[in-house]
């Protein structure tokens, strides 16, 4: 029988309200709050607002095997399938914009200006829908290295942009280990409120996405740097500029390093959710060549952040040719082919990863990705944003909205 944390999740979610511990749904329209997912993928933002309560108006994404997954998941009631750019217009009334735009533009090298800028990325596709749509908040999804790329040029013009449209934004790193998936997986949430549902001081005293993981949390009143134009980096690396927590609104900017991620649960390793042998079919084997290769590698035989790496040809903790272990966690995984055949050493056999176990170190439901043939499940998982890691910021987005309203009843009643 299939541990019930794997298991199929299409029957729909009670709401909120129905469920202790859940934010409440929005009573100012006798509703519950409302969310857009642009580039929704299989739906893993579409998830996390399942599971508090939060209903789903209208979701997005070009691709047409994702589209396929996600219309077999939650129906087609509220998916639309193609160009963005298209769509805008056809977009509905929401409080919560939610999206991991794709990072491409990010990643390449050059000076374009396509890149720096956002008008020529993704990215200006969520500018344009807060600023025709104006949400209550947004929370957004990118890769790690959109704080360190072009010494936090890219960084800056993200903050300027989303401040300029009327937001108070606040960002945090964090990682998919932390919320009991079995994957070294580090992921950047932006989160925004509109200026008008919370004040500046309000801002800078709530807890927010730092929770309470910092020491001394800095005050955009009284420490603020401006964010400036794209070529006002402070440093050689960016992160010096922009690290792992950081709010900004039209005073600036502050930032810093939490401590270490104190709403985390236990961590699960590899091993724990690999599927028993006997349902792994000796096709994902690559055993006999995995030993002939293993002559030619150097052992490591160590945790490299969590990741358990065996051996590798060129001796180092990723480089060339590795074989994994299943004591630690997952390495990132990706829609790159060629990492989904990456080795792992399974009691006496070498194999790679099978769709279900991507599913399950993705955090979602293992027949999710069902309605696809095997290699595009591989893809679509490992683009996937981790429900879980993504339901912690916006339950606490959520929450300040449910407080705004409550704070506006409790106002008009005096």
């Amino acid at each position: 029988m299939r541990d019930a944390r794997h298991r199929s999740t299409r029957t729909p979610p009670r709401p909120a309200i129905e469920r202790s511990g859940q934010v409440a749904p929005r009573e100012e329209r006798g509703s519950r709050q409302r969310t857009v997912e642009l580039f929704a993928g299989i739906g893993g933002f579409r998830l996390a607002a399942d599971r508090l309560g939060i209903e789903t108006v209208w979701a997005n994404d070009l691709g047409a095997h994702a589209a396929k997954v996600y219309a077999d998941r939650f129906g087609t009631d509220s998916f639309v399938a193609g160009d963005i750019a298209k769509l805008i217009e056809s977009i509905p009334e929401h409080d919560l914009l939610t999206g991991g735009f794709p990072c491409q533009p990010f990643s390449a090298a050059g000076k374009k200006r396509g890149i720096a800028d956002p008008r020529g990325t993704h990215f200006a596709l969520v500018a344009r829908v807060l600023a025709e749509r104006r949400p209550a908040a947004f929370l957004l999804e990118n890769v790690r290295r959109l704080l360190t790329m072009d010494r936090g040029r890219h960084f800056a013009t993200i903050l300027s942009t989303l401040v300029d449209a009327g937001y108070r934004v606040e960002w945090r790193l964090l990682n998919a280990a932390d919320f009991g998936l079995a994957q070294n997986r580090y992921r950047l949430v932006i989160a925004g409120l509109r200026d008008d549902r919370v004040d500046a001081a309000a801002f800078d005293r709530s807890a927010g996405l730092a929770a309470n993981d910092l020491e001394a949390r800095p005050s955009l009143e009284t420490e603020a740097r401006a964010i400036g134009a794209a070529n006002d980096v402070v440093g050689t690396k960016g992160l010096e500029r922009y690290r792992e927590w950081g709010r900004a609104d039209r005073r600036g900017f502050v930032t810093t390093s939490p401590r270490e991620f104190g709403d985390r649960v236990a961590r699960v390793t590899l091993a724990e959710i690999l599927q028993p042998p006997r349902q792994v079919p000796r096709a994902y084997d690559f055993t006999e060549s995995t030993r002939r290769r293993l002559g030619a590698s150097e052992r490591v035989g160590r945790l490299v952040d969590g990741v358990e790496i065996l051996a590798n040809q060129a001796g180092g903790a990723r480089m060339g040719y590795t074989v994994f272990g299943t004591r630690g966690l997952a390495p990132t995984l990706t829609a790159t082919a060629s990492r989904h055949y990456e080795r792992y050493r399974v009691g006496r056999r070498y194999r790679r990863l099978t769709p279900i176990e991507y599913a399950r170190l993705q955090g979602f439901p293992d027949d999710h990705c069902d309605a696809v043939p095997s290699g595009w499940r591989y893809r679509l998982f490992g683009n996937a944003v981790p429900p879980p890691l993504v339901e912690w910021p916006m339950r606490r987005l959520v929450e300040r909205l449910a407080e705004r309203v409550a704070s506006q009843r409790s106002g008009e009643s005096t």
